[in-house]
């Protein structure tokens, strides 16, 4: 009987997913198969607070504990699409928050590090990881500015929180033809989503993508 109870929760939770794909992203031009294969994979409600999860596949950012957000399901697969992550790509992800993000990308990419300053949220968000069996993720408590010193540099780099500028040390991290999102502008009102991507000769090639609002990026 349970095990019955189980299945059937399941198939509810694929339904939600599946209608939240067609209706809140496809529908508003997201076109990756991979990042709507993933946003279909990827169960949203694991990430929230039990009294949260009903709301899980609504079309809206979500709170978690800290005073964080898990984000709009539209936005994040809006970063992750113009991200482009190859299987090949290794992912930063500053402000993991909740981890859905980094389970998202770990379905997309090779490896993913991801770094949260709420070491609470780190032993939540490793909790829900581990449940989902995502073994190339490695979430670390951290200062998300300084980015991942001895990680080496990244094909993409996700900043989940919203800075008036990028820090110098994302960008000395960003490989050749590597693709850096963050939320750029003032951290207290709406940021135009902006991808940097680093050309062959070292600039920064920049583009607006969207306008989010996100929480504010904190040093330390």
């Amino acid at each position: 009987m349970r095990a019955a109870k189980e299945s059937k929760r399941s198939k509810r939770s694929r339904f939600l997913r599946d209608t939240m794909v067609d209706v809140q992203i496809a529908s508003r031009g997201i076109r990756s198969r991979r990042v709507l294969l993933a946003m279909r994979q990827v169960p949203r409600e694991i990430f929230l607070d039990q009294r949260f999860a009903v709301a899980a596949y609504e079309d809206t950012a979500l709170p978690i504990p800290k005073g964080q957000t898990i984000s709009q399901p539209y936005i994040v697969a809006k970063m992750l699409e113009a991200a482009a992550i190859a299987k090949s790509d290794r992912v930063l992800e500053i402000g993991a928050g909740s981890g859905y993000l980094a389970a998202l990308a770990a379905n997309l990419g090779r490896e993913v590090c991801a770094l949260e300053r709420h070491e609470a949220l780190v032993q939540r968000a490793r909790s829900r990881l581990r449940h989902l069996g995502c073994r190339n993720v490695d979430l670390r408590h951290g200062d998300g500015t300084a980015g991942w010193p001895d990680g080496g540099e990244f094909d993409v780099i996700l900043v989940s929180a919203a800075s008036a500028e990028v820090p110098a040390a994302l960008k000395t991290q960003l490989a050749p033809s590597g693709r850096l999102l963050i939320p750029l502008g003032n951290p207290d009102g709406v940021q135009p989503l902006t991808k940097l991507t680093r050309a062959p000769d070292g600039r920064f090639v920049e583009e607006e993508i969207e306008e989010v609002r996100f929480v504010p990026l904190v040093s330390g």
